[in-house]
């Protein structure tokens, strides 16, 4: 469960990290992506370990609230999972076709940026 919860985290941050304050944003990138321990962030900006917790916490919230109203996050999986399936039709189905090939690795070109 905790993977899966820093893994969605990290994924709400990069969708919705800009929108947060410079503080929100220094302690979720280095609580989820650099892995500090509440402690560690606490002694890099000398507050108590409660304020820090207290501080990703209410982050965290906000940030699923963004995706709970705009839901970047959603629609990114569900189109990566529709190019996916695409993918295995057209290579199952039409190896032979440069055309739709190349449109196809267009598509995924969009899909990944």
């Amino acid at each position: 469960m905790e993977l899966a919860q820093n893994a969605r985290m990290n994924s709400l941050f990069e969708f919705y990290g800009a929108l947060l304050t410079a503080k929100q944003h220094s302690y979720i990138s280095l609580y989820y992506g650099d892995d500090f321990s509440l402690g560690e962030i606490a002694a890099e900006y000398n507050v108590s370990r409660q304020a820090v917790y207290d501080n990703i916490r209410r982050t965290e919230k906000i940030l699923e609230g963004y995706e709970e109203k705009l839901h970047l996050y959603r629609n990114y999986e569900q189109q990566n999972a529709s190019a996916d399936t695409l993918q295995k039709y057209i290579q199952a189905h039409y190896p032979e076709d440069q055309e739709l090939m190349r449109l196809l690795a267009d598509l995924l070109n969009l899909t990944e940026q």
